[in-house]
């Protein structure tokens, strides 16, 4: 059903249309929760029984003020051991089955998603969605040196060319810097199927640059990590048409769900304490209506008096 309102200014109309739009927090939550337990957009609405572009206006609002809350939380860590590792998805179409008028948009195609993980509070320091380039590379070590006040950091990465001068150009003496190379193949000797996925087979350790301690060279908790982004976001999940179909609303499910990995998933290995809490940076775990009540706040501080409404998600690097 379609309201027309007459004799208003278009003030007025801003002011009630972000009134009519507006959720309660209780529907907010209850969205949130289906989105960070891996539901799609559709198995939501069916859920929830909300809209479709409702559940995606909320996934972009959140999607924007988690991020800002991991750049306003996520600092100041006493870090001794980072992994970082990428994890591949895509938005639309996958790079070989883009349509020939879509190959120059940057937001069609494959897309990366870089990770640093602190491997002992569990908790992720931080996040990009980029492509999977030097420039790429540079800019999480960046965000990671500025999110880091230890004098001296421990980093493990696979053996993407990328990292070694990232490290050194943005950690300088500062890190023991080490690759970790798995090597995979099928073990019995059968050839790969095309689903399987290959065995790894063994790994080669390599020190790069500092002196790193050798039983620290690991990327298994930031791969781990990853396989939750896999089974949280049913945009990660392989071989289904969950996948994302625009970029920002990508951007946003990553922010909501690292926000929701540090600050309220609680890890049994950490004695039933969240990431945040581990790191120092939070008291409690948080519940997902202490998560949606930033969102609130947020709102006040941007929607004025005359009924200003926010702009679209940005992506973080353009």
């Amino acid at each position: 059903m379609i309201l027309y309102v007459f004799r208003l200014t278009p003030g007025d109309w801003s002011s009630i249309m972000v009134s009519m739009n507006r959720l309660s927090n209780s529907d907010r939550v209850q969205i949130v929760a289906c989105l960070v337990e891996g539901m799609s957009i559709r198995s939501t609405c069916r859920i929830t029984g909300f809209a479709k572009g409702t559940v995606l206006k909320l996934l972009a609002d959140l999607g924007e003020t988690c991020q800002i809350l991991h750049d306003e939380q996520v600092k100041g860590l006493r870090t001794a051991r980072l992994e970082c590792d990428e994890i591949w998805s895509f938005c639309y179409s996958k790079k070989k089955n883009t349509p020939e008028h879509l190959k120059d948009d940057p937001e069609v195609g494959d897309v990366w998603t870089w990770t640093a993980i602190d491997a002992d509070s569990k908790l992720m320091v931080s996040w990009l969605v980029a492509d999977r380039n030097n420039a790429s590379a540079d800019a999480i070590m960046l965000d990671l040196s500025g999110r880091i006040v230890s004098e001296r950091v421990q980093l493990t990465s696979d053996g993407l060319r990328w990292y070694k001068q990232a490290v050194q150009k943005t950690f300088g003496d500062a890190a023991d810097y080490s690759e970790l190379q798995k090597i995979y193949g099928a073990a019995d000797g059968s050839p790969n199927t095309r689903y399987s996925p290959a065995v790894c087979i063994g790994c080669v350790r390599k020190s790069v640059l500092g002196n790193p301690d050798p039983e620290h060279i690991s990327t298994s908790y930031v791969e781990r990590a990853n396989l939750t982004m896999r089974m949280g976001m049913r945009r990660f999940t392989r071989l289904t048409n969950g996948f994302s179909k625009k970029h920002a609303n990508h951007c946003a499910a990553v922010a909501i769900h690292f926000a929701h990995y540090n600050f309220c998933r609680v890890h049994t290995s950490l004695g039933k304490r969240t990431p945040a809490m581990a790191a120092g940076i939070a008291d409690h775990p948080w519940s997902i209506e202490e998560l949606v009540s930033v969102l609130e706040g947020h709102e006040r501080e941007i929607v004025g008096t005359e009924g200003n409404r926010r702009g679209p998600y940005k992506r973080r690097v353009s």
